[in-house]
């Protein structure tokens, strides 16, 4: 609704490193300035009366309120665009309100959703709401073959929602099996790749019509921004969710927040490289604990999955779970006893963050439906930061051996 802020057109193909850095902006148009200037305004001031009858009527682009449009709003999301391979894009004020959009645009009541099992709890919580009060029910499955996924449609059922990885399970839902499926039977998929990030994954290669983020996570990287994306293969259905569900539900993004985000994204693909190394060395370190029952990360090689996981992404990501034994009150005990590894439940940032699935990010998941999505007392959630590897695995090591003394003394 406002003119776009130029740098590298959509249709160019430019590497991602790039792209994080240049995509939909030129300084030229903003006096030169290098970095995204931060347009901290409500609302926008119109030449005349007529200039501003024809930007309501969409017959000139151009500012008017910032919940409609704001330039450095869309600096981002042109640059998201670009990295997920889609045609437009919609910032949102969290990743709940990107979910809650897009779900609300493909559903009405009666309708049925087909989601991978193993979603994040508050996902969880707002379908149990759509059941609840609208009657839009869901049904959770294995996304690893064509056969269990038909047998979860229905003549109800309108799209395929999907975490790959999922979280806290790190559990792949094969995309193109998914697409295939969904062809057959005419339903969008949307897909939550928050995990990987678009710098590793690009679910619209696969057939995905959505793909959203958390971009509290990897686009941020800093740990000091709650926001959401929405990025869809077709432009027409971003426009229309941008002029109904989003402008009337009012879930928008903040251009301060937006202006973050687009300073997180110039080392997307830096960082998601020293997350991803950090994690490999910590998936073959933990393999070596006698107190870990499992490891799972998706480019494991002992992982029955991996073949799923190279063919999507590019490499394994910053998330690994982990089981260990003595359930939930060893798994307290051994987080209690980390020092520089910090108890939190977001992931994503340069610190290395640790959480309990069961009492924390999945609490409210009733525990029967929680367990069937993998999620046992015992499992940990481990997002590798961008600190050195040695310090951390340091860090693990003397909690292992805090944890081993402890059980020793009590027994």
């Amino acid at each position: 609704m406002y003119e776009k802020g130029g740098g590298i057109p959509l249709n160019n193909k430019f590497h991602k490193d790039t792209e994080t850095i240049h995509t939909g902006y030129e300084s030229s148009s903003h006096h030169g300035s290098l970095a995204v200037p931060l347009y901290q305004t409500s609302t926008f001031a119109f030449e005349t009366a007529e200039q501003g009858e024809r930007r309501f009527a969409g017959e000139e682009e151009g500012g008017i309120y910032s919940r409609l449009g704001n330039p450095t709003v869309r600096v981002l999301e042109e640059r998201m665009t670009a990295l997920e391979k889609g045609e437009g894009t919609l910032a949102f004020g969290s990743g709940m309100a990107a979910v809650s959009a897009i779900l609300t645009h493909l559903t009405k009541t009666g309708d049925h959703i087909v989601c991978s099992r193993g979603i994040y709890g508050c996902t969880f919580g707002l379908l149990t709401v759509m059941e609840q009060k609208y009657n839009i029910t869901h049904t959770l499955t294995s996304m690893g073959t064509e056969e269990e996924i038909e047998a979860a449609i229905t003549p109800e059922t309108v799209c395929i929602y999907i975490e790959s990885p999922i979280n806290p399970t790190m559990e792949l839902a094969d995309l193109k099996a998914v697409s295939a499926v969904a062809k057959r039977h005419s339903l969008k998929i949307v897909v939550d790749n928050t995990f990987a990030s678009p710098y590793l994954q690009n679910p619209i290669d696969f057939g995905a019509d959505f793909v959203l983020h958390s971009a509290t996570k990897y686009i941020n990287g800093h740990g000091d921004v709650i926001a959401g994306l929405l990025v869809g293969r077709n432009k027409e259905d971003i426009d229309q969710i941008r002029g109904s569900v989003q402008k009337d539900y009012g879930g928008i993004m903040s251009p301060f927040d937006a202006w973050l985000l687009i300073r997180g994204l110039k080392t997307l693909s830096v960082r998601m490289q020293r997350h991803s190394e950090n994690a490999e060395k910590f998936t073959e370190y933990l393999k070596t604990q006698d107190m870990v029952d499992a490891v799972f990360y998706p480019f494991d090689e002992s992982n029955p999955q991996v073949s799923i996981a190279k063919n999507q992404m590019t490499v394994g990501g910053g998330l690994v779970s982990f089981t260990i034994k003595g359930g939930q009150q060893a798994a307290q005990t051994f987080m209690n006893e980390l020092k520089l590894i910090k108890i939190a439940v977001s992931l994503g940032d340069a610190e290395t963050l640790i959480q309990h699935p069961t009492t924390m990010t999945h609490s409210g998941v009733p525990e029967t439906d929680r367990l069937k999505m993998g999620i046992d007392d015992g499992l940990l959630r481990l997002s590798a930061g961008l600190e050195h590897a040695d310090d951390l695995i340091a860090d693990l090591e003397q909690a292992f051996q805090n944890v081993a003394e402890q059980h020793k003394t009590l027994s």
